[in-house]
């Protein structure tokens, strides 16, 4: 188990972006290393611990690695093996642009206290956001709808505002 949280906290370290439960397990599960249980397990003992910190949506759970989390990798790090690291190394390397692409774009929705629907919509890059945007819609099916098209449209939506906004007309 401890080196389970070791190599989950050295993909971690690894990128400048949180890493989601699903590609993290697709290293593990993809390399055999461990099982979807055991991974976690792993997860959940490491944000027990305060090692890693979480983000979750109505569908996706983002990891990041803590100051704590730096420290133990820094000090136990050496106990992951060579072939290992290099595995996660090739891993984060032939996936780091889809990876980053797929947790930069986020869509959630929450139910406000005059009980429509708030879809909340953003795109980051590394840790900046580059559009934000909050919509409210009357029903749950309206706000499932829109988080579901949002990966796809967002980069459409985001430069016809900016055109707009930039326009002299």
């Amino acid at each position: 188990m401890t080196l389970y949280k070791l190599m989950n906290l050295y993909m971690l370290k690894q990128v400048n972006f949180p890493l989601t439960n699903a590609q993290l397990t697709d290293f593990f599960l993809q390399h055999e290393y461990a099982s979807y249980f055991t991974l976690q397990q792993a997860l959940n003992e490491l944000q027990e611990s305060g090692l890693i910190r979480t983000e979750s949506t109505h569908n996706s759970t983002r990891y990041e690695i803590t100051r704590e989390g730096e420290d133990t990798l820094s000090f136990f790090g050496k106990n992951i093996s060579p072939a290992i690291v290099e595995d996660m190394d090739r891993y984060l390397k032939e996936n780091r642009f889809r990876m980053r692409n797929e947790i930069g774009t986020l869509a959630d929705y929450y139910k406000s206290t005059s009980q429509d629907y708030i879809v909340h919509c953003e795109v980051r890059e590394g840790r900046s956001t580059l559009i934000d945007l909050d919509l409210s819609v009357p029903d749950k099916e309206q706000a499932e709808l829109m988080c579901s098209r949002w990966k796809d449209r967002s980069q459409e939506i985001y430069a016809f505002v900016m055109k707009t906004l930039m326009s002299s007309e």
